[in-house]
């Protein structure tokens, strides 16, 4: 049985509300868990609602691309799991099986987090049906933290996870647009990462070759592997993007973002996850209306593809 329960009071960009992804071949997933546990910040599991009410004049924009990728791509609208905040186990499950079911029945899933905590489900749902699987993740956090108390599974440490339970390639994988300065600073997170195996290409990295050299790397390490896209949008700047489950000064402009976004979307994606979006931090709906024009430009680049 399904367990997606709630239906949307809006739905992204005005597509259809659908129960089934059949016939699709894109279809919008929310996924409102965060850990609950953030010392300062709580909100993330308000986000997909946000980004969908956000989204109409987004959507307006679509009409003015040549092909309409909303159209084009049939895209629907699930609703959203019925999780509950805090009940890792449990939400852990239905996020799962809501993600396979929009892989099984042929359509890209956009999943709409939630924080990051969210994504370890979808990866190991996704490598059960792409063995090969990569992972090309933005964020200001590498969120493969040595950090398993009092949880063992949180926002935190979801790519370690990842890393050891080999979901991914992590060989073939990055971490784009670093630049955490907690538990023992920048060096020792990316260090952590590193001896996973991750590639980590830190904001002060991305400045320094240019966003071209940065996606000619992505580009010829990944090749032809099905991708999963994970976009945080906090690695955007809080100046750009202050509605964010943590914020980090020095992310990417929004002109920087997008081009990065463009350039890896033309890769095999295979599951497109957008997360991190803090509503009651959200000034005047900036950082929903950001991460619905990336949704917007990445199905723009699947349609190009």
């Amino acid at each position: 049985m399904s367990t997606v329960f709630r239906r949307p009071s809006g739905t992204l960009f005005n597509a259809p509300h659908a129960t089934s992804a059949a016939g699709a071949r894109a279809a919008v997933l929310g996924v409102p868990f965060d850990m609950g546990s953030h010392p300062n910040r709580i909100g993330g599991r308000g986000g997909p609602s946000h980004v969908r009410a956000s989204s109409l004049l987004v959507a307006e924009a679509a009409e003015d691309l040549g092909v309409n990728p909303i159209e084009h791509l049939g895209l629907v609208d699930l609703g959203d799991v019925d999780v509950t905040p805090g009940q890792v186990s449990q939400a852990f499950e239905r996020i799962a099986a809501e993600v396979g079911r929009i892989l099984d029945e042929g359509a890209l899933p956009i999943t709409l987090g939630g924080d990051g905590a969210v994504t370890l489900p979808q990866l190991r749902e996704t490598h059960r049906r792409h063995e090969d699987l990569v992972l090309v993740h933005f964020d200001a956090h590498t969120d493969a933290y040595d950090l398993f108390e009092p949880e063992e599974f949180n926002n935190a440490n979801s790519f370690v996870h990842a890393a050891r339970e080999g979901v991914v390639d992590v060989a073939r994988s990055f971490h784009v647009g670093i630049r955490d300065t907690a538990l023992g600073g920048e060096a020792g997170v990316i260090g952590f990462a590193e001896e996973l195996g991750y590639h980590v290409r830190p904001m002060s990295d991305v400045r320094e070759r240019g966003i071209a050299d940065v996606l000619r790397e992505i580009n010829d390490v990944v090749g032809a592997r099905p991708v999963y896209l994970c976009w945080d949008m906090d690695v955007f700047d809080p100046s750009v993007a202050p509605g964010v489950v943590t914020p980090a000064w020095g992310g990417l402009s929004t002109a920087e973002g997008l081009e990065l976004l463009r350039g890896v979307s033309r890769l095999n994606v295979v599951v497109c996850d957008v997360n991190t979006v803090s509503p009651p931090h959200d000034v005047a709906g900036q950082t929903g209306s950001l991460a619905a024009h990336v949704i917007l430009e990445f199905l723009k680049a699947v349609v190009e593809r």
